[in-house]
């Protein structure tokens, strides 16, 4: 399967606003997200993540600022951003008493898609998200991730090209959590754009193919997963010799900022990057020294998420 990469934007976002009473949520917010990627919003509790959500998915009316999604501008067509979108929520929306297929059926009636056409897209989303043992169980029988499956399922009835996926996660167990993700992957790769709000930041590492974090109502900072993390000082190679002349030989021509004697391990500052990989091996190499092992080590989205927004370790799930 080719899939067709674009640069044309899914949503574009500029000097977005929005209060409650005295509170701002949203101050002056601009993004792009690119078609065909995933892009993650990340931010501590209140940072005003499903504020967002709900404004582009047009159940929230913005205070201010411009804003298109899929192509429709969001105060002059809200019906054709409906039209274009789908949205799962941070709790599954199923009915809990229909079965899967009557809960896929009811959706497919209301998108409208007839009885053949509606019958074929069921049985192929119940293909697709694995739910053909549990197609004539009623919902409140289901695990929690088989609903979730099922929640992100009926978002599909109408083939949307941009999802909104409000912390989709939330209270899976680890199993459910990966194929959650590999059904991302999957529509990614079938053009679909995600827009991900999550407090997992293992999922946004794993996912996310640019990042935003939010907090007090403003982006703090944006970019790529790896961008991000080497924003962050601390990251180091770590280099281990097999005897003590190589190690004290290579003290002395890396710039060591940690050294252990008993591990003959050195610590080399490092971005990470191969540019400086390849400067401390250079350096090696010209002394005439081969160390035993090496590890790179870079700092992680708990890190970024922390010396950006400040919030403590407990907010970070």
């Amino acid at each position: 399967m080719t899939t067709t990469v674009t640069t044309r934007p899914a949503v574009s976002v500029a000097g977005l606003r929005k209060t409650f009473g005295t509170k701002t949520v949203l101050d002056d917010i601009d993004l792009t997200v690119t078609e065909g990627t995933v892009f993650a919003l990340l931010g501590p509790n209140g940072a005003g993540k499903t504020t967002m959500v709900r404004i582009l998915a047009t159940l929230l009316p913005a205070d201010g600022g411009s804003v298109r999604v899929a192509g429709h501008d969001l105060a002059r067509d809200p019906d054709g951003v409906r039209a274009s979108i789908g949205l799962t929520g941070q709790f599954a929306a199923v009915d809990r008493l229909l079965t899967v297929q009557e809960n896929l059926r009811l959706m497919a009636s209301l998108h409208r898609l007839g009885k053949s056409a509606g019958a074929h897209r069921v049985d192929e989303l119940i293909e697709r998200f694995d739910l053909a043992e549990s197609a004539k169980k009623p919902v409140s029988l289901l695990s929690g991730g088989q609903q979730r499956r099922l929640d992100l399922a009926m978002t599909l009835v109408g083939s949307p090209r941009l999802i909104f996926l409000d912390e989709p996660t939330t209270g899976l167990d680890p199993r459910s959590r990966h194929t959650m993700w590999q059904i991302v992957r999957g529509l990614v790769a079938d053009g679909v754009t995600v827009f991900l709000t999550t407090q997992y930041l293992d999922e946004a590492d794993e996912l996310a193919d640019r990042i935003a974090v939010l907090d007090h109502g403003r982006i703090v900072v944006e970019g790529t997963p790896d961008e991000l993390k080497r924003r962050i000082p601390g990251g180091h190679l770590l280099l281990r010799f097999a005897d003590p002349a190589a190690h004290r030989a290579a003290a002395t021509v890396l710039d060591v900022t940690q050294k252990d004697d008993d591990a003959l391990t050195l610590q080399v500052a490092s971005d990470g990057g191969v540019t400086s990989l390849r400067a401390a091996l250079a350096a090696l190499e010209r002394a005439g020294i081969e160390p035993a092992d090496l590890t790179i080590h870079t700092p992680d989205l708990d890190d970024v998420f922390f010396a950006f927004t400040g919030a403590g370790l407990e907010e970070k799930r």
